[in-house]
């Protein structure tokens, strides 16, 4: 659910919103279609014991951010795009349907807005898409872009920046897209790395994730 309050009060200038479940409802079922492709894959493809497949899910989301990044954590090993195209490449995209309502509410409000999600960028073209929202937001960050294979990240305002020091070194060894550690929120480091991306005054930021209101601070 996004949340709409009187920003203006806040001397708010930048607007960082949460993509899923947060343009659009959870009751959708998104989510829990979602779940069941990771909960898949878990068995199908990394031949992990059904009867652990749902506890582990919930429990590496709850402790890493994603279900993905605590199985990389743990040193499973697999394709992250290979991964994403099962979990969201399945997905019922058909449930979102376009939103003219907070369509223009968003183009109503002055502020710059990206969209800040550890979802990959083929599944929030979908989304934005599907929701008419496509001309609401000025950037994304999403999972590529807080894990670069080898490409330079766009900022905001046209500056190309290097999220990480060793990008030239991934592109020697390509295995590492199988093993490197997942970087994603809630983590400290991913909230530092949109900053940085973004180049935003962060004490003037407001992120809306999920149901709540959190500040960069």
């Amino acid at each position: 659910m996004l949340i709409i309050f009187q920003y203006k009060a806040f001397n708010i200038i930048f607007f960082s919103s949460d993509m899923d479940d947060t343009l659009y409802p959870l009751s959708l079922g998104i989510n829990m279609a979602c779940r069941k492709n990771i909960e898949e894959y878990m068995l199908h493809h990394m031949h992990i014991e059904e009867s652990e497949v749902p506890r582990m899910c919930l429990e590496l989301y709850k402790e890493y951010g994603t279900t993905m990044a605590g199985l990389k954590k743990l040193g499973y090993e697999f394709d992250n795009d290979e991964f994403h195209a099962y979990v969201h490449g399945r997905l019922p995209y058909e449930l979102l349907k376009p939103d003219p309502v907070l369509h223009n509410l968003l183009l109503s409000m002055p502020q710059q807005k990206i969209i800040f999600t550890n979802a990959d960028e083929a599944h929030v073209a979908q989304v934005l898409s599907r929701l008419g929202l496509e001309d609401c937001f000025q950037g994304v960050i999403c999972f590529e872009t807080l894990n670069p294979h080898v490409k330079p990240v766009e900022s905001i305002d046209g500056v190309i920046e290097e999220l990480t020091q060793d990008a030239t070194d991934t592109k020697k060894n390509e295995s590492l897209s199988f093993k490197t550690q997942i970087l994603c929120k809630p983590s400290l480091e991913a909230m530092e790395a949109a900053i940085h991306i973004t180049n935003v005054d962060p004490k003037k930021t407001v992120n809306t994730e999920n149901t709540y209101l959190t500040y960069f601070v």
